[in-house]
């Protein structure tokens, strides 16, 4: 009762703390030039206005015979327009609508993670895990902000707790909804087909594909695929091209020279195409190569999908592979910024308590992943606030953040536990 009664409280504070920093974002942003609240929240919701503006008009096949708008007026917004229709609200109702909505699911996945943990641990680490996520600082700031990055956890932890329980028609349905709503969690598909076609007990490679190419596997393959499919046929028909480029192809070709935690940007940065009509036209081949998107896409894809390959087994290994396969791919992504931590932080609470670590080496392990990335930071004000030249002293820096989170991602590795026996 003692620990329900302290998950209560946890819960309690976690929702008062967002509510609050919501309305301090409305009363700071009334009266300072530096905002509270994020630009992308500005852009979400110039997109729900656009998109209930039926003179500006959708381009899709269907987009004429609905009175729908087009949120893709709105430059920089590169996102499935079902987040525009879910902020429309911001037009009508109240304009931090979508801040509370992001904060609620923030809050769902704080229950999530709770009932989950209670599965395979006790009530006290339960409530442990759940205020992991539920008073993290960078979890509560970024959606009070106004980032929508809570609604796709939000997708992903679902898509997780299907599974874990054992639904796998609703997992692959809530894992095609993710993949629709940005495009990486479909690197989760690889764990899951394993899981479902119990690799784990799998002998040598012809065993092992059999396992994964099964009645069961070629179900949830089609009922994830036919989930994107549908969703993404949907938005093309009545948003046309606009929104297969914006949310689909853009992010293929995408060249980001702009400072991030990425290994890449420092060398998308020296071959940006020149601005100038007379620029030339005919590069040199290392200069083509360091622009393609296989130079950053191939080594990411390879250790997130082998990952998922390498660990997706059991069950029980499923909260630790799709950690790993998250933190890999956020770390060689060609663009990296905070946001994207959440991706795996997500997944966090629920691995803690299957880690066998010293509290010496927790104190390391965290010391590195915020001094790596205090480290950058103190480069990056230089360039973003005093206008210093410091592109390849940041671009080592970001290389040191690469090697300290590889590293605290192997003490991690290290320190996993495998469960003799499943739990949940």
């Amino acid at each position: 009762m003692l620990s329900l009664l302290s998950f209560r409280h946890v819960l309690v504070f976690s929702i008062i703390i967002r509510v609050g920093l919501i309305l301090y974002s409305e009363w700071h942003d009334a009266r300072s030039v530096v905002k509270y609240t994020d630009v992308d929240y500005r852009v979400f919701s110039d997109a729900a206005r656009f998109l209930l503006n039926a003179e500006n008009r959708a381009q899709g096949p269907l987009g004429a015979k609905f009175a729908v708008g087009d949120p893709y007026t709105r430059e920089t917004y590169r996102y499935t327009p079902l987040l525009a229709l879910l902020l429309t609200p911001n037009e009508w109702l109240h304009p931090s609508f979508g801040k509370y909505l992001f904060a609620a699911c923030d809050v769902l996945n704080g229950l999530l993670i709770y009932d989950l943990s209670l599965s395979s641990t006790s009530k006290d680490i339960a409530v442990l895990c759940s205020a992991l996520h539920l008073l993290n600082p960078l979890v509560f700031a970024i959606s009070t902000r106004g980032s929508s990055e809570s609604v796709l956890s939000l997708f992903v932890l679902f898509t997780l707790y299907a599974a874990l329980k054992g639904h796998w028609d609703i997992a692959a349905v809530a894992l095609g909804l993710s993949t629709h709503w940005k495009i990486y969690p479909v690197i989760y598909g690889v764990a899951c087909l394993g899981v479902i076609g119990h690799a784990g007990s799998a002998r040598g490679w012809k065993a092992y594909w059999r396992a994964l190419v099964n009645p069961q596997t070629v179900r949830f393959t089609a009922l994830s695929a036919s989930t994107f499919l549908c969703l993404s046929a949907a938005c093309y028909s009545i948003w046309g091209y606009p929104f297969l480029y914006e949310s689909y192809l853009y992010h293929l070709h995408r060249l980001d020279h702009r400072h991030n935690f990425s290994p890449y940007f420092y060398l998308i940065y020296l071959t940006y195409p020149a601005l100038e009509p007379s620029a030339p036209l005919d590069l040199p081949l290392w200069n083509r190569l360091l622009r393609s998107p296989l130079t950053s896409f191939v080594p990411q894809m390879t250790l997130a999908i082998g990952a998922g390959f390498a660990f997706g087994r059991r069950k029980e290994y499923l909260v630790f592979t799709l950690f790993v396969q998250t933190v890999v791919f956020v770390v060689f992504n060609k663009v990296c910024t905070s946001q994207y931590f959440l991706w795996y932080l997500l997944l966090l609470p629920l691995l803690l308590p299957r880690l066998s670590m010293t509290r010496w080496k927790i104190a390391l392990s965290v010391g590195v992943w915020v001094g790596t990335q205090a480290l950058w930071l103190s480069e990056a004000y230089k360039l973003e606030f005093l206008g210093e030249n410091v592109f390849f002293g940041l671009w080592i820096r970001g290389l040191l953040y690469v090697v300290g989170n590889c590293w605290v991602l192997a003490q991690v590795m290290d320190a996993y536990v495998v469960p003799s026996k499943a739990k949940i």
